[in-house]
This record gives C-alpha cells, structure tokens and sequence, in this order.
C-alpha cells in the first residue's frame, strides 16, 4: 500500500474509532448519571484528572468558546457532578472540581469499560498491544502539536 492508500485508510479507521468512542461515552455518561450529556461527560473526567480547574482551563483544553464550557458546567452542577469554590489565589475566579460521587461513578464506569477492552484483546500479544499504544500516542503527539 502507497502512502497516498495509507493516509485514505487511516482515515477511515479514525472514523471507525471515533464512532465506537462515541458509543463508549454515551454509555460511560449514562453509568456516571442518565441525564449526562455525552459531551459533558468528556470534560467531567477531564475536571476529575486534573483536579480543581478554573473554566479558563477547560475552555483551552478543549478549543471551546467560554458560552459552551459555561452551559457545560451549568448541566454539570445542575446534575449535582461538581462544585464550584473561589479559586484562593484569586477569589475573582472560581475552581470546578469533580464531586466525591462522580469520581465513584466515573471509576464504576471507566472500570467495566476498561474489563470489556481487555476482554475483546485478550488474544492481543503484550508486544503488539504495546506497539500501538505507543503509536497511537506518537499520532497523538504529532497531532496536537501546533502548526
């Protein structure tokens, strides 16, 4: 396979990828609560990585305009997933951290993914499953590198 033949078909694997990660959250944001939005969901596990975070943080992290993280948190604190306290560094900010019960939530949900992952590679050798982490790490990198 060409180059030009390579580039087409990754381009159709991400797809593929990226269709079964939408499935996966959507599932993952139902465990955590059944009113989550799957798009709130992302920057909830990301809130509950990284730890208290202002909104600023959040808007850069994910290329959103501040409205967007703004009716995000909002669904997320109306869900009762997070808090918001005044960031002591600056009491004009705030931090947003994940609640006690949505990092349990997160966990149960990452946890059965995580089983059924393993599972379905189970016939995966280590070497070969370690080859396309770091390849899909190296990609990763590469792509979010800025241009």
């Amino acid at each position: 396979m060409d180059r030009a033949d390579a580039l087409r078909r990754l381009e159709g694997e991400l797809g593929v990828l990226s269709r079964r990660l939408k499935c996966v959250h959507d599932a993952q944001a139902r465990v955590v609560h059944p009113g989550l939005q799957p798009n709130a969901y992302l920057v909830l596990i990301w809130i509950g990585e990284h730890g208290p975070a202002r909104p600023s943080a959040i808007v850069e992290e994910f290329a959103l305009d501040k409205g967007a993280v703004s009716r995000l948190l909002t669904h997320l604190d109306d869900l009762g997933l997070i808090t918001r306290v005044p960031d002591p560094s600056d009491r004009r900010a705030t931090l947003i951290s994940a609640t006690g019960e949505a990092v349990t939530r997160m966990a149960t949900a990452t946890e059965s993914v995580r089983r059924h992952r393993g599972d379905r590679l189970s016939d995966w050798p280590d070497d070969q499953l370690s080859a396309f982490v770091t390849a899909l790490a190296h990609y990763n990198r590469t792509l979010g590198q800025p241009t």
